[in-house]
């Protein structure tokens, strides 16, 4: 399936407005706001953030990987053109155990 395709199968964004990414610390290390052009991705991360329990890890970024679909090989070609699906790169190669933080509106 395409990433609307898939976007349109996962839960509802309309009460957040933002999602935050932590390390082990909770220093948030990643944003993603309820903006124009970002809605995907917080929709996506928010699925993510429901599936896994709020945890990004390896397992949670290679399920990310396949629902960003068509973009994921644009992002391997194009290093920081798509930095939402470059940290499930790094979340997966650097096995890394993040937390997501949904944030209400």
């Amino acid at each position: 399936m395409s990433f609307q395709e898939n976007l349109a199968t996962l839960p509802s964004i309309d009460h957040l407005s933002s999602l935050n990414i932590t390390d082990n610390a909770g220093n948030v290390i990643h944003h993603i706001p309820a903006a124009p052009g970002k809605l995907g991705s917080l929709k996506l991360y928010n699925a993510l953030a429901e599936k896994f329990s709020n945890t990004l890890n390896a397992e949670a970024a290679e399920y990310g990987l396949s629902l960003f679909a068509e973009h994921v090989a644009d992002a391997e070609t194009n290093p920081g053109k798509h930095p939402n699906i470059d940290l499930l790169f790094k979340v997966k190669q650097e096995n890394l155990n993040l937390t997501l933080q949904p944030v209400n509106a």
